[in-house]
């Protein structure tokens, strides 16, 4: 940003000010809440989060400072959940991602699938896309996940919804388009899988192994140094 557009104090002022306020709004409405998933609480929370990542952006701007928290945004939280207390159907949305990491190994499976098969005509399995039909077509989505690497595949991110209704949907009623109706709000839990976890973890065993060996620095250099005399309390 310009120095011409840089957020001035009193901007930042009152971006304080607004997650203060926002911040008291969220507790009396947890004070306040009529259930687990009381909409009150939901509005109350992605208000505090907008507050917080305005005030967050104009700090950083004005001063190149930031907040020593993060409050996730709405875009990273189900609503609260408003599908039937007793729910007389369910169904499971799931999405798996992969990467071909090895074609010809992909291949090489579908020719095997291919000749087990005896099929007459054009084989399937020379093209990447024929082979991938041919392997799902031939086994269950959870074996290829359990074997993916067998098959010259790479596991990206993957998630799993359980959605409530009130009545099972109608032989073919979303076929044409399978996940359009998937709604937020029906969601009873999820399940999510991602790399981006490994890599939070990762993190924060490199921020332990640093400690962990400033630490031993720090006790190398006080046994090197047995002999110095302990620092007078009001010296500076």
């Amino acid at each position: 940003m310009s120095d011409a557009a840089q957020s001035t104090a009193a901007e930042v002022r009152a971006a304080a000010e607004a997650v203060k306020t926002a911040l008291d709004r969220h507790l009396a409405a947890v004070e306040r809440r009529s259930g687990e998933d009381d909409p009150a609480v939901y509005e109350a929370f992605n208000q505090l989060a907008a507050a917080a990542e305005v005030y967050d952006e104009l700090l950083y701007d004005r001063y190149d400072e930031v907040t020593p928290f993060e409050i996730p945004g709405a875009e990273d939280a189900l609503p609260p959940y408003a599908g039937p207390e007793e729910p007389n159907a369910l169904s499971v949305l799931i999405r798996r991602d992969y990467a071909v990491a090895e074609p010809q190994r992909l291949l090489s499976q579908a020719q095997r699938i291919e000749a087990a098969e005896g099929e007459d005509g054009a084989p399937a399995s020379g093209t990447v896309h024929g082979a991938l039909g041919l392997l799902f077509g031939e086994f269950e989505p959870d074996e290829i996940a359990s074997r993916h690497k067998e098959f010259g595949l790479e596991e990206g991110d993957s998630t799993l919804w359980v959605t409530a209704a009130d009545e099972p949907a109608e032989p073919g009623e979303w076929l044409e388009a399978p996940f359009e109706q998937a709604d937020p709000q029906q969601v009873v839990c999820r399940f999510d899988v991602s790399a981006v976890f490994d890599d939070e973890i990762d993190d924060d065993d490199e921020d332990d192994e640093d400690t962990d060996g400033l630490a031993d620095e720090l006790d190398g250099v006080l046994d090197e140094d047995e002999d110095l005399e302990p620092l007078d309390a009001d010296r500076r």
